[in-house]
């Protein structure tokens, strides 16, 4: 009886899936269009195409420059 231990069970309990972007896929408002082609003057066609598949998905201007800032540079 004594020494003997039983094994501590660890707990099932695990994190839930990481939140998938939205698919669905929306038009850009004429005011977003608008915007992305004042900012196209001084960004490349890259970075413009990211910016906008991010806001068709849903993602704000800035969060989608950010993203694109990052990832494809100017």
């Amino acid at each position: 009886m004594y020494g003997q231990s039983t094994p501590v069970k660890k707990s099932t309990t695990r994190k839930p899936p990481a939140k998938k972007p939205a698919t669905k896929s929306k038009k850009l408002t004429e005011a977003q269009e608008k915007r992305l082609q004042k900012h196209s003057v001084h960004h490349s066609k890259k970075h413009i195409n990211m910016m906008r598949k991010d806001m068709m998905m849903g993602m704000s201007f800035k969060m989608a420059h950010n993203k694109a800032q990052k990832s494809v540079g100017k």
